[in-house]
């Protein structure tokens, strides 16, 4: 009897980014469904916010909240208490502006008569304009108004957030759920605790929107991406809930955490969550072990991959108990080269669903949080690989790959086609100004017009000339990281730039009109 094919589910646990998909997922489902697998992909992050902010999700919230004794309430959950009736009737109002669904709210949250504003807002007493009587003022003017009012709809958000920390979750935050069990842990003990103890509102969600996305989708394979500290509890709670009530499924872990944090892995509890854990780029540890699953690989020959032996295998006598248990399985095979790994697809995910918030007020900052934004790579790895704080052993450093201009507007225009989204943000650690100026030219050669953004290394390359060119062709911004403004430790660190080359290169973008 033929066995049924596999069916691969990728998903972004709980929290990244609320204004666009983080791009892991969409670079897997794109990567598979190149390669006939059938791939599909879930934002369980964004998935558990919007539960939570409805006005049945703030009726829990308050249900909670009323649980706590009158002297353990912080001054934020009795200000939530004390004018519930106005949250609960503008929560789904503001979501929906901040959705762009409904942007003629923007008067009323504008006006400040509409939103109740919790202590978050004091942050505005900062900026006291004792002539104008508007503390805004200075940001937004007199015709800013839907940016106005994305700002005050984010500070009421990040009230509410801080509720659900005070009364439901004290690990909540935005992006950084959880983060103190996995950022700088010695051992797997604090994580181990938190995922026995029982669950909160927030995992309840959770488990609930897990079990939703498995009966829609019926995987036998579950990639869970966890690029940040902060996403690692919750990716654990929902292996949790698939070992419980799906044992059956294989689990995956991988992303930049694990990339990072977990190469010299030895802990065996990990595998009771988890079937797999991935170092490194995806694609062939990928290909790896879908062949294993189906039955055409063994376990032997799997691509930088972590399992746990069974206790019936046999072990080496040095070994800790730990390390006799937990083995990095890399068989050698060539990884796919970065022109072959296909095109970025956010199918299946809720783009028009995404939050434009406005939390950081300088125009450059903004930009993380603001806008849905398609995340794109111009290169694999780092072409300069030299700074001495950076561990340039590791894989999305040391294999420095490009893809031809053609190939990489190609890409563009795919995805503008699927999304309907014309802006970009180039993700690579260090874009590389040789592929950026062939962009650009491709970009204007073709006419292809999008808004784009990415990260570089701040370097005598980027000339006057070549900001002037990548401005023409829809370059918006440019973020970069100068760790000192010392000569001498910018020697010392070899990042092989002086504080005037940077200077210059600052004065370049910003004269082209490109934000830095």
């Amino acid at each position: 009897m033929k066995p049924n094919p596999i069916r691969v589910l990728s998903v972004i646990p709980p929290m990244t980014q609320l204004n666009t998909p983080y791009p892991s997922t969409a670079y897997l489902t794109g990567f598979l469904r190149s390669r006939g697998v059938a791939a599909v992909q879930e934002d369980l992050a964004l998935k558990l916010v919007l539960s939570l902010f409805t006005a049945q999700g703030l009726e829990e919230v308050k249900s909670r909240a009323l649980l706590l004794p009158e002297a353990e309430r912080s001054a934020t959950v009795n200000f939530f208490l004390d004018f519930f009736a106005r949250y609960v009737h503008t929560i789904e109002p503001t979501i929906a502006f901040l959705q762009g669904k409904d942007s003629t709210l923007s008067h009323r949250i504008a006006g400040r008569g509409f939103l109740p504003e919790g202590p978050r807002f004091a942050a505005l007493d900062a900026y006291d304009d004792s002539e104008s009587g508007d503390p805004l003022s200075w940001a937004f003017g007199a015709l800013g108004q839907q940016d106005r009012a994305r700002h005050l709809a984010t500070l009421y958000l990040n009230d509410l957030a801080d509720v659900l920390r005070d009364a439901v979750d004290s690990r909540f935050e935005f992006v950084r759920y959880g983060e103190s069990l996995a950022g700088s842990q010695a051992t797997f003990e604090p994580l181990a605790q938190a995922l026995a103890a029982p669950l909160t509102l927030m995992d309840e969600k959770l488990k609930a929107l897990t079990l939703e996305a498995i009966e829609k989708h019926q995987p036998t394979l579950v990639l869970l991406s966890v690029p940040f500290p902060g996403a690692v509890y919750a990716a654990f709670r929902i292996a949790q809930c698939l070992k419980k009530y799906h044992p059956n499924i294989q689990i995956a872990l991988g992303g930049g955490f694990v990339n990072t944090e977990l190469r010299e892995l030895t802990e065996p509890r990990v595998f009771d969550y988890v079937d797999f854990v991935t170092l490194d780029s995806g694609e062939r540890p990928l290909l790896a072990l879908l062949e294993h699953l189906e039955g055409k690989r063994s376990a032997s020959r799997l691509v930088r991959t972590f399992i746990r032996k069974s206790a019936d295998e046999p072990v080496s006598a040095d070994a800790s108990k730990n390390t006799q248990r937990v083995q990095l399985i890399n068989w050698s095979e060539p990884d796919v080269p970065f022109e072959e790994v296909g095109t970025a697809t956010w199918d299946g995910l809720p783009l028009q669903d995404y939050l434009s918030l406005l939390d950081m007020l300088n125009p450059m900052h903004r930009l993380w949080s603001d806008g849905r934004w398609n995340k794109l790579t111009v290169a694999h790895g780092c072409y300069w690989k030299k700074c001495s704080f950076c561990d340039v052993s590791l894989d999305y450093i040391s294999r420095y790959e490009t893809a031809s201009a053609s190939l990489l507007v190609d890409r563009i225009e795919q995805i503008v086609k699927e999304t309907g989204q014309t802006g970009f943000h180039f993700v690579d650690e260090a874009a590389p100004p040789k592929a950026l100026k062939a962009l650009a030219e491709e970009l204007i050669r073709r006419n292809v017009h999008i808004s784009w953004w990415g990260n570089i290394r701040f370097e005598k390359t980027f000339t006057p000339e070549l900001a002037e060119l990548l401005a023409e062709s829809g370059c918006i911004a440019m973020s970069g990281g100068l760790e000192v403004a010392s000569d001498r430790l910018l020697k010392l660190m070899k990042k092989g730039v002086t504080v005037e080359q940077v200077a210059q290169v600052t004065k370049g973008f910003s004269e082209a009109g490109i934000l830095v």
